[in-house]
């Protein structure tokens, strides 16, 4: 039985990639229409947002900009990753580190700030995948890019040994910040390598821990929010006239008039998602259509 539109968060396991879990999200909905919003890496844990049937088309224009992790830094040693999966490729003794000199090299991290991604990331050089470049033994050379942290809290610290310093931090930030990158280059400022162990987003957009079911929850009872509630949560709503819903749902457009600068949720009158619009040139323009 194929399961119907709307959005599955999940609370992704470590040790999968998103794609694994699409894959999974696959077989449990009967329909290969599926996809997600913002990947995790596969030793990351928490809310991956994904949608199902025609939802898929709405996950491109759903909010998810702004993320929150929860991270483990180990100070004391750099890896070839920037996580507890690479090779540990250089390092000074980091046990004699307080963690007020751990906060006040972390404060030049946040705001607007340039952001070299790591070397084994997804970001795309000349067409191939920086993973890719780097597996095949080729160092590949990244420009860094504008991210925005909001955030970056150091809360606590604790020493593995007499050179290795463990300390826990949340993170606020934009989409494409990668918290390896932060941790790298924080153990850069102190002259010590560092590298994430442990790190599990918490928020994406409006979607959070409380709303996520693990993949073995999600077998017992597939939990979705449909589509139509899921457009409402997310997008001021539209109520249509019937012959507004019909002149929309084939791509037609409408008088302005609303003067919301966004896209909004478009109903029919018996509720049904027809689209989503927004205005321009004193029109009212649908940006994608879901009933045809």
């Amino acid at each position: 039985m194929t399961a119907a539109d709307g959005l599955i968060i999940v609370d992704k396991p470590a040790g999968l990639t998103s794609h694994d879990v699409v894959a999974r999200l696959r077989r449990l909905t009967g329909t290969r229409r599926v996809g997600h919003g913002g990947t995790l890496d596969p030793m990351a844990t928490g809310v991956l947002v994904a949608g199902v049937g025609k939802a898929t088309r709405l996950l491109g224009h759903l909010a998810l900009a702004e993320k929150e992790y929860q991270a483990t830094i180990r100070l004391g040693q750099a890896t070839s990753t920037a996580d507890a999966e690479g090779e540990v490729i250089s390092g000074a003794p980091a046990g004699g580190l307080t963690l007020d000199a751990v906060r006040a090299a972390a404060r030049p991290l946040t705001g607007e700030i340039q952001q070299v991604p790591p070397a084994v990331s997804a970001v795309k050089v000349a067409g191939t995948r920086a993973y890719r470049l780097a597996r095949a033994g080729t160092t590949p050379v990244l420009a860094p890019r504008a991210v925005t942290v909001r955030s970056f809290c150091i809360l606590s610290g604790r020493r593995v040994d007499d050179d290795l310093l463990d300390v826990d931090a949340t993170v606020t930030c934009s989409s494409g910040t990668y918290i390896r990158a932060l941790a790298r280059d924080l153990g850069e400022a102190l002259g010590v390598g560092g590298h994430v162990t442990v790190l599990r987003r918490t928020r994406a957009g409006a979607y959070d821990l409380g709303m996520a079911r693990t993949l073995d929850q999600l077998e017992t009872e597939l939990s979705l929010i449909p589509l139509a509630r899921a457009a409402a949560d997310a997008f001021p709503s539209r109520r249509l006239t019937g012959d507004e819903a019909r002149r929309l749902s084939h791509g037609g457009r409408l008088p302005g008039g609303t003067g919301h600068p966004g896209p909004e949720a478009a109903f029919a009158p018996d509720g049904t998602l027809i689209a989503l619009v927004e205005e321009k040139d004193g029109q009212t323009r649908p940006v994608v259509v879901f009933v045809p």
